[in-house]
Order: C-alpha cells, then structure tokens, then sequence
C-alpha cells in the first residue's frame, strides 16, 4: 500500500519538474535566439564598432599635442582581423541581447519568489546593468583616453642620436585592452548590489564594511594591479572608484539593514 502511495507521489511531483524543465528550455532558446541575432547584427558592423573603440586613442593623441600623428593600427597574422572581428561581435551582440536574457532569467526565477521577495529583488536587475554601463562609460571616456596618452607618452622621436620609437598597436592587443578594463570596471561597480544584496539578507553588516575599511583600500590596490595593465593610471583608475563604491555600498548597507530592523521587531511583537 505504501509502495503505491510512493508511486502517486513520485508521478505527482515529476509532472511539475517536466513543466519546469521545457520553461527553461524555452527561456534557454530565446536567450540564445537573441543573443545569435545581436551577433550577427554586431559581426555585420564589427568594423564600425572597432573604429568607435579606437576613438579614445584618437583623443589620447590630441590631448598629446600629436596632431601630426597618424592613429594607426597593424595586425600581424592573416586572421587576426578576422577574430577580432568575432570578439567584438560577441561582446556586442552579448551587451546588446542582455535586456532579453535578464528578462528570460527574470521571468523564470520570479514565479518562484514571494511579491515582497520580488520587488526587492527587482531594483537590483535594473541598477546592475545600469553600474556596469557607468563603468564602461567611465573606461571610454576617461580611463582608456588616459592610459593610451601614458603609453604614447613613450614614444621617441628618431634623432641623429637615437632611433625613432613609435606606438603601433596590434588590433588584437587594442581591443583585449578595451574589454579587460570595460569587464574590470563593470565588475567594480556591481559592488554597491552585491553588498546591498548580502546586507538584505543578512551576510554582511554596514558596522562590518566600517571595520573592514582597511583592508578594503588594500585589496582595491591589489584588484587594480591584478585587472588592469601596467601602469600607474589604469590602476589608480580603477583603484579610486572601487574605494568610493565600497564607501556607498557602506551607506546602502545602512539603508537597507533598517527595513529589515523593522520587520524583525514587527514580527518579535507578534508573537
């Protein structure tokens, strides 16, 4: 008797499981369906794109006084173009697709929360993507312009004395300097969410972040020398910013630890 009483059990939950999995095999194709069209899309104007990425070198050259100068690129290998133009058009065609795999990824997550557990949850899916775009931005604008400034700062000009030393970057190198720092620096500003996140529910205090100030200046130094190139601007760069978001995710922390003071002294009432 128990034996079938298992049976209907099993045969129960297994419907529930089947309906689940074809969800996610759905939300799977069209994140993959979507991010296969942005590729395409991207890979039809990498060469666009590139020339857009290597803007930041043409403002490091006038803010060089090289007006002179031609803004020049090589690639060393037949195919080398050829990837780069596929890393980009992934790297763009991911950037472009993730509004659609964020929403996927909601849409499959969200029946399973409760309502206050999903309009806690929904800010962060909406300030995530909008840190990492800040972060980017902030590499386009000021940090890349920056570092290819100090790097043509280098340069020597061909005298009878010495030989004439010039900056030609590898199209390859070009854009592997450009997505380490954009993943670097959209990494750095998800740590107001990831914070606020581990305060909602517990993990970390604003108390704990205050104490643990220190060695937070220190593993920023670190992190900087670890994600970006060598040089002392890329790294200040990205150090100072990280050093500033921990102070704001402090003061998130702070604010979202009171709500839920709240709540815990409602329901110790309660009872």
């Amino acid at each position: 008797m128990s034996t079938f009483n298992d049976d209907d059990d099993i045969e129960s939950s297994s419907a529930p499981l089947i309906e689940h999995l074809i969800e996610l095999r759905q939300r799977l194709i069209w994140a993959v369906g979507g991010f296969f069209v942005a590729f395409l899309i991207c890979f039809y104007f990498a060469k666009q794109l590139f020339n857009l990425l290597v803007q930041p070198f043409r403002w490091a050259v006038d803010w060089a006084g090289l007006d002179h100068r031609n803004v020049e690129l090589i690639y060393t290998a037949p195919q080398e173009f050829f990837f780069t133009q596929l890393k980009i058009a992934m790297f763009g065609g991911l950037v472009l697709a993730f509004p659609l795999i964020a929403a996927q990824i909601w849409k499959f997550v969200a029946p399973g929360l409760y309502r206050n557990e999903r309009s806690a949850f929904l800010p962060f899916m909406v300030a995530s993507p909008i840190l990492f775009l800040v972060g980017a931005a902030l590499v386009y604008f000021f940090t890349m312009p920056m570092v290819m400034w100090f790097f043509l700062s280098q340069e020597q000009i061909g005298t009878p004395g010495q030989v004439e030393i010039s900056l030609l970057p590898k199209v390859s190198e070009y854009l592997g300097l450009c997505m380490t720092l954009i993943f670097a620096f959209g990494l750095v500003f998800q740590l107001p969410v990831a914070t606020t996140l581990m305060a909602r529910v517990g993990m970390v205090t604003s108390e704990g972040l205050k104490d643990k100030r220190k060695y937070a200046i220190v593993l920023a130094f670190v992190a900087a020398a670890v994600l970006t190139p060598p040089d002392p601007i890329s790294q200040i760069g990205l150090a100072l910013p990280t050093i500033i978001l921990y102070e704001i995710a402090i003061f998130m922390a702070k604010r979202v630890e009171r709500p839920r003071e709240v709540e815990d002294g409602d329901e110790t009432a309660s009872e």
